[in-house]
């Protein structure tokens, strides 16, 4: 048995879902999953479906055959995936371990499907959380003035290990857009929510002074501009006058664990779908 997951973008028009339907099922392929979107105010259409074969299926032909019959007539912006692909993800970190922890618990747990091959650090202590996981790990310092070196290194080690995409697990380092470009919508962030405001080393500290009434963490692609790429996930916790400045650290530690899991586990499901800056996730 096969398994394939199609998304699709495209202006909106009458016919699409039928077009689409019609062409598995021409295949033999049986649907067990359908939702579709359309932004009204933009008139495009956003559809994601996942498809069995009871056989198995030439996927380049499978390819080009949608290509011809679909995506060409509709002029479809489309991505079409097969189950069996299983996706390597690097993790970027570097002194904070709270997410690292998490993600590594979550993968040795079996909760994450997929395979983790490094973790690179611009620092070495949390070397031994790698070594505990039995991760290899590489420390790639970034030196004033040679960023462009330790990213050139970066960017072979992915290379190498033939890296789908990227988790900055509060690695605290600008990613430059030659690594953006290498890995369009393939590099996920998290932060606290509280930007642009509270920017800097001790957000939580800041908040605390203004008398803040709620927390968060953001879950995002990388671009260009910083800490502004397209949003997978986010959430959000209460604060009251109570909570001292501990209370809300740890608060933002749990949310930005959480939320980063659902971002990773949403692209790994083939839900999200950028367009025009914004994230089109499907449930």
């Amino acid at each position: 048995m096969a398994k394939i997951t199609l998304l699709i973008h495209c202006a909106d028009t009458s016919g699409i879902i039928a077009s689409v339907t019609s062409f598995f099922h021409s295949h033999k392929g049986n649907i067990i999953y359908i939702d579709q979107y359309v932004d009204n105010e933009n008139k495009t259409f956003f559809m994601r479906l996942e498809c069995e074969f009871q056989y198995e299926i030439k996927l380049n032909e499978l390819k080009n055959k949608f290509e011809y019959e679909i995506g060409t007539p509709y002029n479809m912006v489309w991505q079409l995936f097969s189950s069996d692909t299983r996706l390597r993800m690097a993790i970027f970190v570097s002194k904070y371990d709270h997410c690292l922890y998490d993600i590594l618990s979550r993968y040795k747990s079996g909760e994450l499907s997929l395979d983790i091959p490094m973790i690179i650090s611009n620092h070495e202590d949390l070397k031994h959380v790698a070594e505990n996981f039995d991760i290899p790990f590489y420390h790639i310092p970034v030196q004033n003035g040679e960023k462009n070196i330790a990213e050139r290194e970066q960017l072979e080690l992915l290379e190498q290990e033939k890296i789908d995409f990227i988790v900055l697990a509060r690695y605290m380092q600008i990613v430059s857009t030659r690594m953006i470009d290498k890995y369009p919508n393939r590099i996920i962030n998290i932060h606290h929510s509280f930007l642009p405001a509270f920017a800097g080393a001790k957000p939580y500290h800041f908040a605390y002074k203004r008398g803040v009434k709620i927390i968060g963490a953001t879950c995002h692609y990388v671009t260009d501009e910083l800490d502004a790429g397209p949003i997978i996930e986010q959430d959000i916790a209460r604060i009251s006058h109570s909570h001292a400045v501990r209370d809300l650290i740890l608060k933002g530690r749990d949310l930005e664990k959480i939320v980063l899991a659902r971002g990773i586990k949403l692209h790994l499901e083939r839900k999200t779908m950028v367009y025009d800056n914004r994230v089109i996730v499907f449930t």
